[in-house]
């Protein structure tokens, strides 16, 4: 038999030879040369390599199929025979693997937990299960876009202090990964056990990099010492702004200490966090500053003083600028404005960049800077106390008129000064091309509740053809007043016979802005409305859809608030498919449901 064969061959090669070269010649074989024998070693490496010849041709022959090649063994069946047999001969070889240290168990959360609706609304709005969806073409229905509201439901939850459902922290960090603009509140909301999960997945490193900023540093003097010397760039970022805020001047004297030794980059983000709590304390390390190898270091670090109106960088600017802009001297209420001829070392160093962007003119160009850098309650007193809006109905001779107020509507943003920029906006029904600067820019300095005044007149008087960088600046939920003048232009818009494509931009601000409470006042626009002669073929169907949605949107955003405030809802609940996803609902007694701790990846 072939087993006793092999058997008595495997025997005889133990066998022990008294001269030395019997058991070895017995053991090469019948009649071999021993010169010409492998070695055991090489016989196994010869082996390895057939046995991965023969596993690639199978694998060739089972990616090409029958039809394209003949088998091995001639027939599909000896292929999977083959194939069966080779697979359990390379699993039995592979060596067993060493046991990896179990990982500690997730941090614990002790937010209270959501309520089961607003829970379930979580897990549908990270599904983005929108009841309408999109056509074939690709266009929206008439349902709401889910994923648009996640960015308020993310806020309002925060508002009220929730943590995450366990079971939803994945979905949540692949929403974050995908859309930057939620990754804030999305580690706010998912809390330290998302930044624990991340450890165990390279695709929400970013949570790693950007948990790590919102994290307060614990320890000492000693323990700060150490992160700072130590600790990663996002580290001694979130170090550097925890002890800003608890101490300004021991945050500038931790950075004064290592700054010669800083990356540039590194430099430059360090130098952007003393924008918060800016003191006159900075100004020595802010004048160093200005001496810096970098370009972009040096024009923060004078960013910074120039915000400092008792600075010495401020007072230099002044002087600067008070030499080119003053009362015309042949009298008369007029600005005479005289640019600066040249750029020298000193205005360099304090700032001003000497090469000008491509149209611009030199002396404009240092004018301007010059201007923006210069604290604005200088101008009253070069100007015969006159008011900022005195100031800015002031004639500019020379035609100097726009670039005198353009650099005086960046000092304004800069210096975040109402009163200025309350005057450079002007009135909302003045044409929109004869401002001064940006309307959106300046409307940001401005109260809360005055922008939105602004922008409902602003609406009234130009439509939307404008309006919609200016509306971006306004408050969520917009105010009533602001939301009705939208929803009117939108109304005259399709009266005129426009499609509703040409105003998507305001229609999504709408969706997400407009106050919920205003909701059904929209439903008669949502009517399809009888087509007039002379309009746009299909146009008042394509608005009444818009309006569907947009009425379908706002409805929803106001079951979401009431979910989030564990209210029973007063309006009536869109018919949204929900994802199969079980989560916890309250217990009987009003307890909410206790969520087990997470443990460690399994395996």
């Amino acid at each position: 038999m072939t087993v006793g064969t092999e058997t008595g061959r495997h025997l005889g090669e133990a066998q022990p030879s008294n001269d030395g070269t019997g058991g070895k010649q017995e053991a090469l074989g019948h009649g071999e040369d021993p010169g010409h024998g492998e070695d055991r070693a090489g016989q196994e490496e010869r082996g390895n390599q057939e046995e991965r010849e023969d596993w690639g041709e199978l694998v060739a022959a089972a990616l090409l199929g029958a039809e394209r090649r003949r088998p091995p063994g001639g027939s599909v069946t000896a292929l999977l025979d083959a194939a069966a047999t080779g697979t359990v001969r390379r699993r039995a070889g592979v060596r067993p693997a060493v046991p990896g240290q179990r990982p500690a168990p997730a941090p614990a959360d002790e937010r209270p937990p959501l309520p089961g609706a607003a829970a379930r609304r979580l897990a549908a709005l990270l599904a983005d299960r929108a009841p309408g969806g999109t056509s074939a073409s690709g266009r929206r229905g008439a349902g709401p876009d889910l994923g648009e509201l996640l960015p308020q439901w993310l806020t309002e939850a925060n508002a009220h202090g929730y943590r995450a459902p366990t079971a939803l922290l994945p979905a949540l960090l692949d929403a974050a990964r995908a859309r930057t603009d939620l990754r804030a509140e999305t580690l706010a909301f998912a809390g330290p056990r998302a930044l624990w999960l991340a450890r165990y997945n390279a695709d929400w490193k970013f949570a790693l990099r950007d948990g790590v900023r919102r994290r307060a540093p614990d320890g000492g003097p000693d323990e700060t010492e150490r992160v700072w010397q130590e600790g990663l760039f996002a580290e001694r970022v979130a170090l550097l702004t925890t002890v800003r805020r608890r101490d300004p001047d021991a945050a500038t004297a931790l950075l004064a200490s290592t700054w010669q030794t800083e990356r540039a980059e590194d430099r430059l983000m360090f130098l952007d966090s003393l924008r918060e709590g800016l003191h006159s304390s900075d100004e020595p390390f802010l004048e160093r500053a200005l001496a810096d190898r970098s370009r972009t270091v040096r024009a923060t670090a004078a960013e910074l003083l120039a915000a400092l109106p008792g600075s010495a960088l401020a007072a230099r600017m002044a002087d600067r600028a008070r030499g080119c802009v003053a009362p015309d001297p042949t009298g008369g209420d007029v600005i005479a404005v005289t640019a600066p001829s040249t750029c020298d070392a000193d205005m360099q160093r304090d700032g001003i960049v000497p090469k000008p962007p491509s149209g611009r003119g030199e002396r404009a160009w240092w004018l301007c800077q010059l201007v923006e850098s210069a604290p604005l309650e200088v101008w009253g007193e070069q100007l015969g106390g006159a008011t900022p809006a005195e100031i800015v109905a002031l004639p500019v001779a020379d035609g100097w008129r726009d670039d005198l107020h353009a650099a005086w509507c960046g000092a304004a943003v800069r210096q975040r000064n109402a009163l200025w920029a309350r005057a450079l906006i002007g009135e909302p029904t003045e044409p929109f091309a004869e401002g001064p600067g940006d309307p959106a820019k300046l409307l940001s300095v401005l109260p809360e509740e005055e922008r939105g005044v602004w922008a409902a007149r602003f609406v009234a008087a130009h439509g939307l053809s404008e309006a919609f960088r200016v509306l971006g600046m306004c408050g969520v939920p917009w105010p009533l007043p602001l939301g009705r003048a939208v929803v009117d232009a939108l109304e005259i818009a399709r009266d005129a016979g426009s499609y509703p494509w040409s105003f998507s931009g305001v229609m999504g601000l709408a969706e997400r802005c407009l106050d919920p409470s205003d909701t059904e006042r929209l439903a008669p626009l949502a009517a399809v409305p009888d087509e007039k002669e002379g309009e746009s073929p299909g146009a008042g169907a394509y608005w009444a859809e818009s309006f569907q949605r947009l009425l379908a949107t706002l409805r929803l955003r106001a079951v979401m608030l009431a979910e989030l405030r564990n209210e029973v809802p007063d309006v009536e609940m869109p018919d949204v498919e929900m994802p199969d996803v079980e989560m916890p609902d309250s217990e009987p007694d009003g307890e909410p449901h206790r969520e087990p701790e997470a443990s460690g990846p399994a395996g």
